[in-house]
């Protein structure tokens, strides 16, 4: 399977993240592309630099005031002394105003934050527009030559709304390349995402549209990040109702219980009349991965690609979450693997 990956996506280097109560070495790491590109070497797949796709395809997806934060904000942090990386620690919630955008840095840096476990630090904007290059490029190739591509991105993207980061995510690669396809002329795209934890940005950009139809397979949003979206009763509003299908599922779901929920999605993908099919790849759902708790062994990835392939549909898979490191390769490996047959 064709697979992009840029170099700059390494240029995202965080030292922190607050897991609980605690700052921790962050779950996401560059040694997490280190090993799937191994992986991929392993078995034989070339690797592609992607080409440079400007700033027009995020701000397709993205407010524009929030890409300017994300451009902006750390050599502003630094102007400002601050002498390490960013984690917010006020929201406007459910009792404070969120109309207005602070002209405070901080306060800017938690209107625009989803949680406090990502930080921002030196490189995310330019890690950020390589993942978004990756994305694109493995679409390119798939609309160009209706073959399945994969985009090993990083940073992931799916939790990454419309003037929001966090999980993670700071620009929506499935989105972006979800609109782009919509502006090259497909009618219809579907995007399905299987990682463990559910694709709350992907979601809130096309929740009140009928050009792309969700579907999300992930733990319960009532015991697992992001917590407050998710629950099967989202299901699109006004336009896009009908166009959003989620499937939350409890902590030790079996794989089989979990492969009958794609097999769901991939039907009503289908009866959307999808044109091409945009997967959000998340090995988290791994059985050793340290921040999820389903049961996915390596031969259930093979499994996963081969069910995705016999969906008919051109394929893109964007790599999004997968934090047992030492698997994280060869997971990737087997799902590419079962897709190709």
């Amino acid at each position: 399977m064709k697979t992009f990956f840029s170099d700059q996506s390494f240029r995202r280097q965080a030292a922190t993240e607050l897991h609980g109560s605690t700052l921790v070495a962050p779950y996401e790491t560059p040694r997490r592309m280190e090993i799937v590109l191994e992986a991929l070497e392993r078995a034989g797949l070339e690797v592609h630099a992607p080409g440079k796709y400007g700033l027009a395809p995020v701000e397709a997806v993205h407010d524009a005031g929030y890409i300017d934060f994300i451009a902006h904000f750390w050599p502003r942090w630094q102007a400002e002394g601050h002498p390490g990386e960013a984690i917010p620690s006020i929201w406007p919630a459910r009792t404070l105003r969120a109309d207005r955008i602070p002209r405070s840095l901080e306060g800017q840096l938690g209107y625009y934050a989803l949680a406090a476990e990502t930080s921002l630090c030196e490189g995310t904007y330019e890690a950020a527009l390589a993942s978004k290059d990756t994305a694109l490029a493995a679409l390119e190739y798939t609309l160009e030559t209706g073959k399945p591509s994969f985009g090993l991105c990083r940073p992931p993207g799916h939790h990454a709304a419309t003037d929001q980061f966090g999980g993670y995510c700071f620009f929506n690669n499935a989105a972006i390349a979800a609109q782009r396809a919509l502006d090259n002329g497909h009618k219809r795209v579907a995007v399905l995402d299987v990682d463990f934890h559910h694709g709350n940005g992907t979601q809130q950009i096309f929740y009140r549209r009928s050009d792309v139809f969700f579907a999300s397979l992930h733990g319960d949003p009532d015991v697992t990040f992001p917590y407050y979206s998710g629950y099967a009763d989202e299901t699109g509003e006004g336009e896009g109702e009908g166009f959003t299908a989620n499937y939350p599922m409890a902590p030790g779901t079996k794989v089989s219980t979990w492969m009958a929920a794609l097999d769901d999605a991939l039907e009503r993908i289908a009866r959307a009349e999808s044109e091409l099919l945009i997967v959000s790849l998340g090995v988290d759902i791994f059985e050793n991965d340290p921040i999820s708790t389903f049961t996915f062994k390596r031969d259930d990835f093979a499994a996963l690609g081969k069910r995705l392939a016999e969906a008919g549909l051109p394929c893109v898979l964007l790599m999004e979450g997968g934090y047992a490191v030492d698997d994280i390769g060869a997971n990737v490996v087997s799902v590419l693997q079962g897709f190709e047959g």
